[in-house]
């Protein structure tokens, strides 16, 4: 780690931010600055409790700072916002809606507009080192094919407001690389951690495992995925320490990376894989893609299934994700992204542990 910091942070007390600021806390210089919604402050206190216990080196270190990212100065009291314009020195901008199904005006309020609150502020800080931005894949919208890290603006639209929201916020971000030292990450389909199993929500590849977990022996004879196409999964244990590694790495400013599996496996592969973990066997019949995609539409699939229909089509992506970029950075740090299978099982274990979250 380096040299004392101030970090300034969005997003807590979100899962994935949470986790961030753990591992970055064991830099014992480190001070943080944490930027919470008004309605999060509760839980945000409890979370702080529960990491301090875990890490007592931590107590002390954190600042919790009411605000909200679509207000004019995030919406802090002058007097927080002059500190954390002296003093903060990387910013980590994580607050966003992550939901498929998020309507047109909240979408473009948050992910949008207060990115660029985020983006007036990372401009005010005085001593700023690096400003890290957490977008997704899927700003690739509906693009086929490869989709390199470098690569960005297209015009083959978007599956839903989410998606489209988050590309125009990267758009205004990247932009900012002509005067700021800029790193974008851009996660794939991000669940549980690789050793603990640990989640907090069930989405992406948990509709698979949780479908599955419903009848183990009967519904995992009969393979629903599809062999032509990957669905990229990565642990968030893997996404934090990549974030928390490059948020240090010079080599990593002005970087837009795929923290992505460089190998991603089939949504066959995955029912397999998966049904292996639940019920110790694979499939014996194989349902055609066509079929699978028209009955996951249906209105009544829902309910049986568990899989929301805005998340269908992310089982259908024909996309893949070039990590050439995160691969040369991350590398010479000993980070890469496991494969699926060796934690299949404590995803699984999870789950099963805790039918509901």
């Amino acid at each position: 780690m380096c040299a004392a910091r101030t970090i300034f942070l969005t997003g807590f007390p979100g899962f994935i931010a949470g986790r961030l600021i753990e591992l970055l806390a064991q830099d014992d210089q480190a001070q943080f600055l944490l930027l919470v919604h008004p309605s999060m402050l509760a839980r945000a206190h409890r979370q702080l409790v529960r990491l301090e216990a875990r890490a007592p080196n931590a107590k002390g270190r954190f600042k919790l700072l009411a605000g909200d990212i679509t207000e004019p100065n995030l919406g802090l009291r002058a007097s927080e916002l002059e500190r954390a314009r002296r003093e903060a020195t990387t910013l980590f901008h994580l607050a966003a809606v992550y939901d498929l199904a998020v309507d047109r005006e909240t979408a473009m309020r948050v992910n949008v507009e207060g990115t660029r609150n985020v983006n007036r502020f990372a401009l005010d800080l005085q001593n700023l080192a690096r400003y890290n931005y957490v977008s997704t894949c899927y700003v690739a919208g509906k693009r086929r094919g490869m989709i390199r890290e470098d690569e960005l603006v297209h015009s083959a639209g978007f599956r839903n407001y989410y998606e489209e929201s988050k590309y125009l916020a990267e758009v205004e971000v990247a932009a900012l690389r002509r005067d700021l030292p800029v790193t974008i990450y851009r996660p794939s389909v991000v669940c549980g951690d690789s050793q603990t199993g640990e989640t907090a929500k069930y989405d992406g590849i948990y509709y698979l495992i949780n479908y599955i977990l419903m009848q183990p022996d009967l519904l995992s004879l009969v393979n629903i995925g599809n062999k032509r196409v990957r669905l990229n999964v990565v642990p968030v244990d893997f996404v934090v320490r990549a974030m928390a590694t490059l948020a240090n790495d010079e080599r990593a400013a002005g970087a837009t990376v795929h923290l992505a599996d460089p190998d991603p496996l089939t949504t066959y592969d995955l029912f397999e894989t998966i049904a292996e973990a639940v019920a110790g066997h694979g499939s014996r019949l194989h349902v055609p893609p066509t079929l699978v995609r028209s009955t996951l539409q249906l209105p009544f699939s829902e309910a049986i299934t568990g899989l929301p229909r805005v998340g269908v089509p992310y089982f259908f992506i024909e996309q893949t994700y070039d990590t050439t970029r995160a691969r040369a950075l991350l590398d010479p740090h000993g980070i890469s992204c496991p494969p699926f299978a060796s934690y299949v099982r404590a995803l699984v274990d999870f789950a099963r542990r805790h039918p509901e979250l």
